[in-house]
């Protein structure tokens, strides 16, 4: 992985849309190279990677903001699979350009207690023709935390048989958690596929009425519900055991947690 930082000279604030949702006090204090620098990564045509990022909170920093920029080059594949339990302030975005042929896969989580506040940011653009992208975004935030999804797709006119997609839920464990969700596209060409979906609200209180109609108890319930909740974000990991390893990493934020 190359490492080429490219910083801007503007200190982002919640007056700027890809910031809106953000914590306006860390901006303001922070590091301007900590939020404006970029890490750079090409994926060579034809080559598939996959990455992994897992963020936890730490109580010693006010914030964390980690930005990858990824070129996929022409029939290349790249995966990105994150759980942000970060905080008190935590942003994992990421920059993804498709050249011909290429793919773009994002499964991602926020978890988060207490006043954190979790973000998953992306844009991705397709760049040319038969590109392909999907994101699918899970938060499960409780206390007063919030999750974030900001996520923009750009088919510029030229790219033509693009098929994009973006699916973010949000489970809210007590009455003071919230979720944002700013689905964004940008279509210039005729012959796309283009959708985005959002949900944001509680358990589903029918199925877990149904499994307890089946002997489960609640509690046993809702742990299930919530385990096949998270484990949306991670089902394009085609590897069993790296895919279980994402969802026990994930589940491992909610011990304790009365859900």
């Amino acid at each position: 992985m190359s490492e080429a930082l490219a910083i801007t000279a503007t200190r982002p604030s919640t007056r700027d849309e890809e910031w809106r949702y953000a914590d306006a006090d860390y901006l303001a204090s922070a590091d301007p190279a900590r939020l404006t620098q970029w890490l750079e990564h090409a994926v060579a045509p034809g080559e598939t990677e996959r990455g992994f990022a897992v963020i936890e909170a730490d109580s010693k920093s006010a914030g964390f903001v980690d930005r990858l920029r990824v070129h996929v080059g022409k029939g290349g594949r790249y995966e990105h699979f994150v759980i942000n339990a970060g905080g008190p302030y935590a942003r994992c975005e990421l920059d993804v350009t498709l050249e011909e042929g290429a793919h773009f896969e994002l499964g991602g989580v926020t978890l988060g207690g207490g006043e954190v506040r979790q973000e998953i940011v992306t844009r991705v653009i397709h760049a040319a023709p038969q590109c392909t992208s999907n994101q699918v975004v899970r938060a499960v935030q409780w206390g007063r935390s919030t999750g974030n999804f900001l996520g923009r797709v750009e088919i510029p006119k030229d790219s033509q048989k693009v098929e994009a997609a973006q699916n973010f839920r949000a489970i809210l464990l007590e009455a003071g958690a919230s979720a944002n969700a700013k689905p964004e596209l940008e279509i210039f060409a005729d012959d796309v596929k283009a959708a985005h979906g959002a949900a944001i609200g509680a358990l589903d209180e029918q199925a877990g009425f149904y499994m307890a109609s089946r002997g489960i108890a609640p509690e046993a319930a809702r742990k299930l519900l919530v385990r096949a909740f998270i484990a949306d974000a991670f089902v394009a990991i085609s590897d069993d055991e790296l895919r279980e390893d994402m969802l026990d990493q994930a589940l491992h934020f909610l011990e304790g947690v009365e859900l």
